[in-house]
C-alpha cells in the first residue's frame, strides 16, 4: 500500500530554533544553554512517559528552565521565564520547508504536523511561520497525556488520521523521534540538520539525507 500521509515533527525539523540561541545566552550566559535545556527537557519527558506522570509541554518547559538556571547558578525572574517560553511562538521555518510541503502535496500526499507542543502553541507557531496553509492537519500529543517517543502517541496519530500505522511516515531531525516512530511500526525519513551522528543503538530509517528536497524525492519514489 502507498504511504499517503507524511507526518512532520515541528521543532528543529520544520522550525529553526536558531533564533532562540541568543535569547538563552543572554539569560544564562552560555552558548550551550539552549542545547542543555533541550536535552534536559527530553530527559524529563522520557521519565514522565516511563513512569506515567501526566504533564504538558509548557509545564515541563518551565520546570526545565529552572533546572538549567540552577546549573548556571542563577535565579530566573518570572519575566525571564515568560520571555524564554514566549520565544518559541516566534520561530521561522527552514527555507526548504515550504517547497518540501508543496512538492509532497502536488504528488498526492497529505502532510500533517505532529508535535509534543500544545495545540495552541503549534497553531501560533504555524501562523508566525506562515505555514498554516501548507499543512493539511495539525496534531498535538496533548490529548494523549504523553509525549513522543511513547508508542501511544504514534498510535494516537494513526487513529486520529484513520490510517493504518504502517502507512504513516514521520519526517524528523531527531534520532530518538525517528527511532520511536520506527519502533511503533511507522515508516520514517531522517533529515540531518545538525551533523550529529545518528545514535547507533536506534533503528535506522531507509530514507536519510542532509538535504530536505532529496529526502522528499526519496519519499515520493518510495510511494511508487
Amino acid at each position: 500500500m502507498n504511504k499517503k500521509v507524511i507526518l512532520f515533527d515541528i521543532n528543529e525539523t520544520v522550525l529553526n530554533l536558531g533564533a532562540l540561541k541568543p535569547i538563552f545566552k543572554a539569560v544564562f550566559g552560555s552558548e550551550d544553554a539552549l542545547s542543555l535545556w533541550f536535552s534536559k527537557l527530553l530527559h524529563l519527558s522520557t521519565v514522565c512517559i516511563t513512569t506515567t506522570v501526566k504533564s504538558n509541554f509548557a509545564e515541563l518547559a518551565r520546570i526545565t528552565l529552572d533546572t538549567v538556571a540552577a546549573n548556571y547558578k542563577i535565579q530566573l525572574t518570572e519575566g525571564q521565564r515568560t520571555e524564554l517560553l514566549g520565544a518559541f511562538s516566534n520561530l521561522s521555518a527552514y527555507s526548504d520547508i515550504k517547497p518540501a510541503l508543496s512538492r509532497l502535496r502536488q504528488h498526492g500526499f497529505k502532510v500533517v504536523a505532529l508535535s509534543n507542543s500544545s495545540s495552541t502553541l503549534i497553531a501560533t507557531q504555524m501562523k508566525y511561520a506562515q505555514l498554516t496553509d501548507y499543512f493539511d492537519d495539525i496534531l498535538s500529543v496533548e490529548e494523549t497525556g504523553s509525549f513522543k517517543p511513547d508508542p501511544r502517541v504514534y498510535a494516537f496519530a494513526a487513529q486520529k488520521l484513520q490510517q493504518p500505522i504502517d502507512q504513516l511516515c514521520l519526517v524528523a531531525t531527531h534520532d530518538w523521534d525517528t527511532h520511536g516512530a520506527l519502533s511503533a511500526g511507522l515508516n520514517a525519513a531522517y533529515i540531518d540538520r545538525t551533523g550529529i551522528p545518528y545514535n547507533p543503538l536506534y533503528l535506522k530509517p531507509k530514507m536519510y539525507s542532509n538535504s530536505m528536497m532529496d529526502l522528499i524525492d526519496m519519499i515520493i519514489a518510495d510511494k511508487q
